[in-house]
């Protein structure tokens, strides 16, 4: 999928949100925990997908919720991506892995995500330097999305810390920008970090940021689209817990439906201005 191809969806569908799908078995209905597990996170994450397509543009998988149980696991996750495949192919999939490695293992991890499982972007830690992601940049049509400043607390350890006068952040991704194209690279940016956004976009003009937080943890939509939306659109904002939990009933794919519409609503009032 190219850039122009993603901006055609949020403009058609006058949304950029992204649904995480961390799904855990002990959080799902009861009424679902009684089937075989593959088949009941299976089952949650079509639920959620069907009730929640109309008013999205991307899914996100976040693979340790299907690796932790094992066969079972990464059963459900390659049917839920071949369920948004075949019922829902206008969407954006993102592998959650930050996957970080040399290069030869990046290799296998690149193919694992683009060809063995057919999403369309894998997250990628890069800590261990440039080879860890460059076997994702060989497939067109494919985005490596690095993570360059996350919404959790502690990533002030290393993320905030200065290099050459620079936050290592920054540092991180002007030399990802200097080896790829923003039809195949894009950066992790956190919704409780927006305050930051405006400062990043002076030297990232053009990539689209996967921003994760808005929601349970607090970040804020007006303020990620005030200094981080560019002018074709340049953001996929996620929202997990506070869409696929909002209900532990028996109505959780209806509930979840009416909070991804709400969040879709305030991007319409956000990507008018565009």
């Amino acid at each position: 999928m190219t850039t122009k191809e993603l901006f055609d969806q949020i403009q058609a569908k006058k949304s950029m949100l992204c649904v995480g799908l961390d799904t855990d078995f002990n959080k799902i209905p009861e009424r679902l925990r009684s089937m075989p597990l593959s088949e009941a996170l299976f089952t949650f994450n079509r639920e959620i997908i069907d009730a929640t397509s109309a008013h999205c543009i991307a899914y996100k998988p976040n693979l340790a919720f299907y690796e932790c149980y094992g066969r079972e696991g990464l059963e459900a996750l390659e049917k839920t991506v071949d369920h948004i495949r075949t019922n829902h192919p206008e969407q954006f999939i993102i592998a959650d892995a930050k996957r970080g490695d040399i290069g030869n293992t990046a290799k296998m991890y690149a193919k694992t995500f683009f060809e063995t499982m057919d999403f369309d972007a894998a997250t990628i830690s890069p800590y261990m330097g440039s080879e860890t992601v460059t076997p994702f940049l060989e497939y067109k049509g494919k985005y490596a999305i690095v993570v360059a400043l996350s919404s959790n607390k502690s990533s002030a350890d290393f993320q905030l810390a200065q290099q050459d006068g620079k936050p290592l952040y920054q540092v991180v991704m002007e030399k990802m920008m200097s080896i790829s194209t923003p039809e195949n690279m894009m950066f992790v940016v956190g919704a409780t970090k927006a305050d930051k956004l405006a400062e990043i976009r002076t030297f990232c003009p053009d990539n689209f940021f996967l921003v994760p937080g808005v929601g349970a943890q607090g970040g804020s939509l007006q303020e990620v689209c005030k200094y981080g939306i560019i002018k074709d659109c340049g953001l996929l904002v996620n929202s997990s817990r506070g869409i696929i939990y909002a209900s532990n009933g028996d109505d959780f794919a209806e509930v979840a439906g009416q909070k991804a519409k709400e969040l879709q609503e305030q991007m319409a009032v956000e990507l008018a201005k565009l």
